[in-house]
């Protein structure tokens, strides 16, 4: 952690430079307030408030006296994002000549600023530190961003080292830090349990990466059901239908579904929320061997419809609609799908927005609405259904691909949509999980989507009930 709460009427640490924060807008009329000197070394240096830009004052004696950052607002969740990674390493604090940022949101963009992958490759430089009060506001941050950083260090993990039982060893941990219980059902005994979809695209891998069903539940009875269901391809070679190069480079990527599912399960859990949780990941390396599923094949899943393989690249939907199908069996009264399904849905909406497909109009609405408030945005996209005939087969009930390259994103929710019924209410939620580009808070690499967006829906769903 690079965020230290201390008691909210602690005085700063000695030596800790103070961060000022003003946003473009107010520049001119909070600098007014300051000295002459202040104000010509801060035009001296070009700063105007932009966001995400810094500037260092320095005091008579050579030491940063403190530090002057632009943001875009006093409450925006990646306010100080830029921050940690770009001031000389030592001790800031909050200060008082410019805007009253908000505790949480400092917290929260410090922390994901801090964020870097050094499992393999030590950081560079060590980031700066922040000292804020400790409050109820202050450490919820603390939590989101945590595990918003574990979530990133789950996609990141290259599949050599996060295969399905490795990310089922994840799941499993997180299960015994909040006394939750685990269970899977490996290789061959899918086929007893009736998971045969499951078990069909990973069955080529090796013995040790054999496919698998996670499963973790919390929770009483008592409250409502959330089934939180997460796509887990560890690797995708895209199978017999094979991957050029290029499309397969970021393949360590796919089980980012399960990753960010699997993250929304820690928040629930950590914050308590009053609910049934149950979190199901079917984990899978879609591999290429003698036995592995072939273009033309048919199967019977655990819903009772047959399905035909269209394109073995598509196995993504193939492996989520046994694990929809389960955990529809409980009636939860929500179900959450999370899944790097199609590229048709990056090519609508580009990498920062996943694509929200729902039965329920109103709650599309909703939940856009509350990604745009913070900033953690999602986009609805429309489960039409006159699309459906282009997955269905001429001798099964459907086909995991459609009949030609328009609407892809919508027909791959189509084809979840036959796995759930109609009495459940759910959200699909076709997601990058990745940065292509670099952004402050934000590196290139894995990345958690639509976590806080999901999280305050829980909460006022939930809570409220």
């Amino acid at each position: 952690m690079t965020v230290h709460l201390a008691k909210p009427a602690a005085k700063p640490l000695k030596g800790s430079v103070p961060v000022h924060a003003v946003d473009k807008a107010q520049f001119a009329a909070l600098t007014e307030k300051l000295d002459a000197a202040t104000r010509r070394w801060l035009q001296t240096v070009g700063f105007t408030g932009a966001p995400d830009t810094h500037a260092l004052l320095p005091a008579a004696d050579g030491t940063l006296q403190a530090v002057w950052a632009g943001v875009r607002s006093a409450s925006h969740p990646w306010a100080l994002a830029a921050l940690p990674k770009a001031l000389p390493a030592g001790h800031y604090h909050l200060g008082e000549a410019g805007l009253a940022l908000d505790p949480a949101a400092a917290a929260f963009s410090w922390e994901m600023g801090s964020y870097t992958f050094d499992t393999y490759k030590p950081a560079r430089r060590e980031a700066a530190q922040l000292t804020l009060a400790a409050t109820e506001a202050t450490q919820r941050a603390l939590i989101v961003a945590g595990v918003a950083g574990s979530t990133r260090d789950l996609v990141n993990t290259p599949a050599e080292h996060m295969g399905p039982a490795q990310l089922a060893e994840a799941v499993r941990l997180v299960a015994k830090q909040h006394g939750a219980k685990f269970k899977q059902v490996v290789g061959e005994k899918l086929l007893a349990a009736n998971f045969p979809a499951i078990h069909a695209v990973g069955r080529a891998a090796a013995e040790d990466r054999a496919p698998r069903l996670i499963e973790l539940n919390w929770g009483s009875d008592k409250h409502p059901r959330l089934c939180i269901v997460g796509k887990g391809v560890c690797f995708d070679t895209g199978g017999l239908d094979i991957k050029g190069a290029e499309g397969m480079r970021q393949m360590k990527k796919d089980m980012g579904g399960a990753a960010n599912a699997l993250g929304l399960a820690q928040l629930v859990m950590a914050l308590k929320l009053p609910v049934h949780l149950q979190l199901l990941i079917p984990a899978v390396e879609n591999a290429i061997s003698g036995n592995a599923y072939r273009p033309g094949d048919v199967f019977k899943t655990r819903a009772g419809l047959h399905i035909e393989i269209g394109n073995t690249d598509a196995e993504g939907r193939v492996i989520l609609c046994d694990a929809l199908a389960y955990g529809a069996e409980g009636q939860p009264a929500l179900m959450i799908d999370l899944a790097t399904l199609t590229g048709a849905a990056r090519v609508a909406l580009g990498p920062q927005l996943p694509a929200l497909f729902t039965r329920r109009m109103e709650l599309g609405r909703e939940l856009v609405d509350r990604g745009l408030a913070l900033h953690d945005p999602l986009w609805h996209m429309p489960l039409w259904r006159d699309y459906h005939g282009s997955i269905e087969s001429d001798i099964a009930d459907i086909v995991n691909t459609g009949k030609g390259p328009m609407a892809g994103a919508v027909t791959a929710a189509l084809f979840l949509d036959d796995f759930v019924p109609e009495t459940v209410d759910w959200v699909h939620i076709d997601l990058f999980a990745w940065n292509s580009e670099s952004r402050p808070g934000r590196p290139v690499g894995g990345e958690a989507q639509t976590l806080r967006a999901l999280l305050a829906h829980l909460e006022a769903r939930f809570t409220q009930a």
